[in-house]
């Protein structure tokens, strides 16, 4: 990974499945953010992540926290899962033009062409406070990303 703990994370902007754009400067000063890179929609393992987020919005809300969703998928197909996987309150956002920018950015783009399965949480300041690669077939640890966030709280 490209980004460690400590720094600055890189500003994006991309298109969320409600439409419109999401820039992460924007929520600087405003909110935690959690940004979880994920392979493709539509698979058993990102359907578990996105849906553990949601499951998860009472305690991520009450750490000012926001999730952002992020695969190279294009924006209709992920509009169609966040409506298959019963609606989200949180953006899923499409790295899909040009193709994996943000991912690589972040160190996470796999040769293949998709985002590995990572997780960063950057606090209101805009700093990373957590950076983690996960395996692709591994469920990224809700603990860990709560604990970070009880810890900018404390």
């Amino acid at each position: 990974m490209k980004v460690k703990v400590g720094e600055e994370a890189p500003d994006f902007e991309l298109a969320s499945h409600r439409g419109g754009k999401i820039k992460l400067s924007e929520l600087r000063g405003r909110k935690n953010v959690v940004v979880a890179f994920h392979p493709f929609a539509w698979t058993p393992v990102c359907e578990r992540q996105m849906t553990g987020y949601e499951a998860e919005q009472p305690r991520l809300t009450s750490h000012d926290a926001h999730v952002l969703g992020i695969s190279a998928d294009a924006v209709p197909p992920k509009a169609a899962w966040e409506k298959s996987l019963g609606g989200l309150s949180y953006d899923l956002l499409s790295d899909f033009f040009p193709h994996g920018a943000v991912a690589e950015r972040y160190g996470v783009l796999r040769p293949e062409g998709f985002p590995e399965r990572a997780v960063f949480v950057v606090d209101k300041n805009g700093t990373v406070v957590f950076a983690k690669r996960y395996d692709l077939g591994e469920l990224p640890d809700m603990a860990d990303v709560l604990a970070v966030l009880e810890g900018i709280d404390s």
